[in-house]
């Protein structure tokens, strides 16, 4: 589908996008490219965010897709989102770093919350973050998320995910009615 007003073409994701989003992904939030836009994870994990493996689980998952963002056929963000149980998980969320900042993420999430909406009739938006992301929690915020206060642990201990840096890591879930 084509937005005329972004230029964005959104596309569910193919094994054949696997190795462009995991540089998506990592570029957004690991290693000193991050550091470019401000959703980086740099300063709290090191390592990897995500692997081709995750991808393309998510990208094969039968209640949900990764959601592909083009702009004159370059990929430049994603988001996954799966269908669970009347609400809509939306997660690895990634816009390129050098994009960040203008817009294009509120562009992104809107689109993911209408297709969720209109496709699943789903009536919530869950989202999990890192509860000590305080600068990306309050973008969230302003986007008509609310924080729950309800908290689930961060995976120390599987490098699949990263390195923690701190030992206070852990997951708030994020909640947003859709109707």
């Amino acid at each position: 589908m084509e937005n005329a007003a972004t230029g964005l073409a959104f596309r569910d994701a193919t094994g054949d996008d696997v190795d462009v989003l995991v540089a998506l992904i990592e570029s957004a939030y690991r290693g000193d490219a991050s550091r470019v836009g401000w959703t980086t994870e740099a300063d709290i994990l090191e390592g990897q965010r995500t692997d081709p493996e995750g991808v393309l689980e998510v990208i094969k998952g039968a209640d949900g897709k990764l959601l592909v963002v083009e702009r004159d056929g370059a990929v430049v963000a994603c988001c996954q989102l799966e269908h669970r149980d009347g609400h809509a998980y939306f997660g690895m969320f990634a816009v390129s770093p050098v994009l960040q900042g203008g817009g294009l993420g509120k562009v992104v999430i809107a689109e993911a919350e209408r297709q969720a909406r209109e496709d699943w009739g789903a009536t919530e938006m869950h989202m999990t973050v890192i509860s000590v992301r305080d600068d990306l929690i309050a973008w969230y915020e302003r986007r008509g998320y609310r924080r729950t206060g309800r908290m689930t642990p961060f995976p120390y201990g599987e490098e699949r995910f990263g390195v923690p840096q701190r030992a206070d890591l852990q997951f708030e879930l994020l909640v947003k009615p859709l109707v």
